[in-house]
């Protein structure tokens, strides 16, 4: 198998530093482009397969530079979730402009682009009313799921008017190798890792009984890979998570656990302007019984091999 020249958004971020560390047998080059505002350049592996531009997607100049070669799009990059509420105008450049700008040059540059994958969000639900929740559910609350879910649209836009062979991939809560604990808004299963392993208090926000549903990233990857070889996939929406709820008191508990800590140490905090989903559990039956999809890991089975990754020193 060979995917010809790709491009990853993102790249240096953790979704998108393990999407290129798949992609790089299966590819003949990779280009990455981040502004490293919340990535870390050294997660990018060293290889003369791939080329890294530290810039916005909003260059235009660039865009046009390296899309004329690309057989495949992926775009990862985004302004995080916490970052929006505390930046609106910043949120909207990347996350809408920027990516309707990667479409719009998509458009002109590529001569046989092959696959688009937009990397969109489950925070799009918000506090939903169906849980599991499908993808015909949305609830729109915050910048960052404003943002998302409207280039969301325009993926649409640019599928019905001009073909391009779009899919949106809503992945929920992903963890997992990679996920660096020194990006400070990093998800909570390493925020959880580092108090555990230095023996610190857990923060939580909220009372914990609040449920997320913890995509482990090979999984979440896989997806990723899947949709970008199945033609099937080509102008559709799909779910990536596990239809499983888990309380952020269980993780914490789990993660104790597993880092073989002594006695759990928690500290509960006032809710954040971000927190305003008390569960979360997703329907991914679409994207399963569509494209053979497979959850392969359980919880305890992600949370484990996190812990291993980490023990090695990977994790700061």
């Amino acid at each position: 198998m060979n995917l010809g020249k790709v491009v990853v958004t993102g790249g240096a971020g953790f979704l998108g530093s393990q999407l290129v560390r798949n992609l790089m047998p299966l590819s003949e080059h990779i280009y990455i482009i981040d502004d490293v505002s919340t990535g870390k350049r050294s997660a990018i592996p060293n290889s003369d397969k791939i080329t890294f531009y530290e810039e916005s997607i909003t260059n235009e100049n660039l865009l046009e530079e390296i899309l004329p070669e690309v057989d495949y799009i992926f775009h990862f990059a985004c302004k995080n979730l916490v970052l929006s509420v505390e930046n609106i105008n910043s949120d909207f450049e990347t996350n809408l402009y920027g990516g309707y700008i990667l479409l719009q040059k998509a458009k002109e540059c590529c001569k046989d682009l092959k696959r688009f994958i937009y990397a969109s969000t489950t925070s799009i639900y918000s506090e939903a009313p169906i849980i599991p929740t499908p993808e015909s559910y949305y609830n729109i609350k915050l910048p960052y799921a404003a943002s998302k879910f409207s280039m969301e649209h325009y993926c649409h836009v640019y599928y019905q008017m001009y073909q391009l062979p779009i899919t949106v991939l809503r992945f929920s809560n992903v963890y997992g190798p990679g996920q660096l604990v020194e990006n400070p808004y990093c998800g909570v299963v390493a925020k959880f890792f580092e108090a555990a392993m230095n023996q610190k208090p857990m923060i939580i926000f909220g009372d914990g009984n609040q449920t997320r549903d913890f995509t482990y990233v090979e999984d979440a990857i896989d997806a990723a890979l899947i949709t970008a070889l199945d033609k099937d996939a080509i102008g559709n929406v799909y779910n990536v998570g596990t239809g499983i709820e888990t309380s952020v008191l269980e993780l914490a508990q789990v993660i104790h656990e597993t880092s073989g800590g002594k006695k759990i140490q928690l500290q509960i905090m006032p809710k954040r302007k971000v927190d305003v989903v008390q569960r979360r559990c997703i329907d991914s039956k679409k994207i399963q019984t569509e494209l053979n999809w497979r959850i392969e890991h359980s919880l305890a089975e992600g949370i484990v091999k996190t812990y291993n990754w980490l023990k090695k020193g990977n994790g700061s």
